[in-house]
């Protein structure tokens, strides 16, 4: 009675689809006393968009006419044939069902992956054939590269065929066995892959000498700036007018020395002294004047050594100054300690005579267009106060050492921070 039933249902269902709905309409009943018809119900209620009423009626013209496509009735015939099966079939069946048809698809995805393979194997042995030109079963780096050359129709450099060769060549023994043949595609890819590394490494290599032309001209404009160059005569000789200074200053110990007033020399040496302390706080004035002078960057810089060692020597003579000065005042003035006077002549004369020498020499070397950097203590104090290329920013501008270190230390910890964001960020990626 059940099958009765549905295909009744299928015969009345297949009426419909070239006659009018009212077929359904006549036999409600039918439509109603099978389960497995419900879904035609659904899908001829969508096809016509109709509702039945509880009277069996449709709600619209009883004139509305169906039309199914073939496609559609296969499938609904379908549709009838597995709900009837699946009453009369349990779960496991369908299991076994499955899990065969899954072998069957396993074993014809084998197949196809083990057919792919044997291609493959094929085109390279036909490959490798075509490159080893002399048949002794392998390819040397002359038959690559003729090999190559003849498929990709352009000339190689042979380095890249011997990079090409050094990539494949497991083995290491200059050949290329039948193992180690690989597919052309490859050969061209990794090709490819070498020439884009060799214009990077050109491009880096451009920019770095772009850098390095860029900063051989910025040093020689800052060597302009700086002139650090071979003295001239006219240099030579204001390079020793600065040794004036300390000898002015130093004239008061060598009073005793210098007592012969018949002397050229010494009267030469009185005129200039007087002239020079005709002028008003004249050690201050020279002090000021050689530092700002020595901060010029155009005056050779033998006349800018020389005007800093001058200030320095002349410091120095501050010391026995300062030490004749306790001795007039606290030893022969409060305590009334008094030195021989044999013993302060000697050693007024010893500093005088000291200060000549240090002159004599610092004026020599000078007259040769050398720097006279070889005095104890002051020369180098002197070096440290003398800016070098180093010491200049790109505008020329002078930075002492602390302030250059300090600068140093900034832009480090800048380009650390920025380290640690970067790899923050690419772990945040991650």
């Amino acid at each position: 009675m059940h099958h009765f039933l549905k295909y009744s249902t299928i015969t009345i269902f297949l009426f419909a689809t070239t006659n009018n709905v009212n077929a359904f309409n006549t036999h409600p009943s039918l439509l109603k006393s099978n389960p497995n018809t419900a879904f035609v119900q659904s899908a001829f209620d969508k096809k016509t968009n109709l509702s039945i009423n509880n009277n069996g009626m449709n709600s619209r013209s009883k004139r509305s006419s169906l039309s199914f496509t073939k496609k559609e009735i296969e499938a609904l015939r379908t549709e009838l044939f597995l709900s009837d099966n699946d009453d009369s079939t349990d779960g496991s069946s369908e299991v076994d069902r499955l899990r065969s048809m899954a072998a069957k698809l396993r074993a014809e995805a084998a197949s196809l992956e083990a057919n792919k393979a044997q291609e493959v194997a094929d085109a390279t042995e036909r490959a490798f054939r075509k490159f080893d030109i002399d048949d002794d079963g392998e390819i040397s780096f002359d038959e690559l590269k003729k090999g190559l050359e003849k498929i990709l129709k352009a000339e190689l450099d042979d380095k890249r065929v011997k990079r090409l060769m050094d990539e494949f060549d497991t083995s290491g023994d200059g050949a290329l066995q039948r193992e180690e043949f690989v597919s052309v595609d490859k050969f061209r890819n990794t090709l490819e892959s070498i020439i884009r590394d060799e214009k990077m490494v050109a491009s880096n290599a451009k920019k770095e000498a772009k850098k390095e032309k860029d900063a051989a001209v910025l040093a020689e404009a800052r060597a302009n700036m700086l002139n650090d160059g071979k003295p001239s005569g006219t240099d030579k000789l204001l390079s020793t007018l600065p040794y004036l200074f300390p000898l002015m200053d130093g004239l008061a110990f060598g009073r005793f020395l210098l007592a012969d007033a018949d002397n050229p020399a010494v009267a030469l040496l009185a005129l200039i002294y007087t002239i020079y302390r005709s002028i008003p706080f004249s050690g201050f004035v020279t002090i000021i004047a050689f530092s700002t002078l020595s901060g010029n960057f155009n005056i050779n810089r033998l006349i800018r050594f020389n005007m800093q060692q001058a200030i320095y020597l002349d410091v120095a003579l501050f010391l026995p100054a300062f030490l004749a000065s306790i001795y007039t005042f606290v030893v022969k003035g409060i305590g009334g300690v008094q030195l021989p006077e044999v013993a302060t002549q000697i050693g007024s004369d010893l500093i005088f005579v000291t200060l000549i020498l240090i002159i004599f020499y610092s004026v020599g070397s000078s007259l040769l267009g050398i720097t006279p950097d070889k005095l104890p203590a002051i020369s180098d104090y002197t070096n440290k106060r003398m800016p070098t290329l180093d010491m200049l920013d790109e505008e020329g501008r002078f930075m002492p050492p602390q302030m250059r270190e300090e600068e140093q230390k900034k832009k480090d910890a800048e380009d650390k921070k920025k380290k640690d964001d970067d790899d923050n960020k690419d772990n945040d990626k991650n």
